[in-house]
């Protein structure tokens, strides 16, 4: 465990009722009642410790994977994108990637260093923290089976460093201990073929392209995949691609993609993911299961 930091001048940047929708992929949300941007982790220590001890904390890296409801998030939003940006090669086929580096940026890394094993994280549009947190996968790999350790952080700036023992690993779930959030990963590859793993990356990414609604703003899958089945195939099959709520529309690209198709409300999505599980449920009697994360108030 490693002390909060002793500095005593916060460096990042706080910003008061400022409005989610810059922050999140789906371009929706209420406003934040205040929203920090740490400088680098020392400052997030410093900044942490000083909250409240029951200020709602919320973490957004590049606002993927999460909905912010219209009326707006009480407490304290840390954004970790472009805060929490360091990336280095530890040695002995480790490479550590602090919570707010996109996970293609990892792969890129990782692949410049002849290291293989972290490709599929070029697919995941989000970044390591939000991998971390819900044990995100893409192409067949997933993030906490190339974890070697975690680098936590605790409301009062308090730092750990963690194994994946300590915590309980599922599909698109992660549990640990209670009250710390991730700041790092180290992630354990294996020495490979760069130019393969480099043309692997570059594939990934085409077909994310190809197969993804990456034109228009989206989250990234709604729902978990089912056991045995994929949400896509049901959601295709129950006849609702391109069916909207207001400006929320299932893409037709890819049916587990909702798009902002211009002015939607956070209120608009949440109703097409309601409107999407009722009908697959009716038709095929299986409950879909959000993978996306739900904050804020209502109004």
């Amino acid at each position: 465990m490693m002390p909060a930091s002793s500095h005593t001048t916060l460096r990042g940047q706080l910003l008061i009722n400022e409005p989610m929708s810059r922050h999140t992929s789906w371009r929706v949300g209420g406003p934040a009642e205040r929203l920090y941007i740490p400088a680098d982790i020392d400052d997030l220590a410093a900044f942490l410790a000083t909250l409240p001890s029951q200020e709602p904390v919320h973490w957004v890296g590049l606002g993927s994977n999460l909905l912010v409801r219209d009326g707006g998030v009480r407490g304290v939003v840390i954004i970790t994108s472009g805060a929490l940006s360091g990336l280095s090669d530890l040695g002995d086929a480790v490479v550590r990637a602090e919570s707010g580096v996109a996970g293609a940026k990892v792969a890129r890394f990782c692949a410049e260093r002849e290291l293989t094993g972290a490709e599929f994280l070029a697919g995941i549009p989000g970044t390591v923290g939000g991998a971390l947190a819900m044990n995100a996968g893409a192409f067949g790999g997933e993030t906490w089976k190339i974890v070697e350790a975690v680098e936590t952080i605790d409301r009062h700036g308090e730092r750990r460093t963690r194994k994946p023992k300590d915590f309980q690993i599922d599909y698109r779930k992660v549990e640990g201990p209670r009250g710390e959030w991730f700041v790092a990963a180290h992630f354990r590859l294996a020495r490979g073929d760069t130019v393969n793993g480099k043309t692997l990356i570059k594939t990934l990414l085409a077909k994310r392209g190809a197969t993804q609604p990456t034109q228009l703003p989206n989250a990234g899958s709604v729902f978990k995949n089912p056991p045995g089945d994929h949400a896509a195939r049901l959601i295709e099959a129950s006849g609702l691609k391109g069916t909207c709520e207001g400006k929320a529309c299932v893409s037709n690209l890819h049916a587990n993609f909702i798009v902002n198709q211009g002015g939607a409300s956070a209120a608009d999505i949440e109703r097409l993911i309601s409107r999407i599980q009722a009908t697959v449920e009716n038709l095929h009697g299986v409950s879909l299961v959000p993978e996306v994360r739900v904050i804020g108030d209502l109004t």
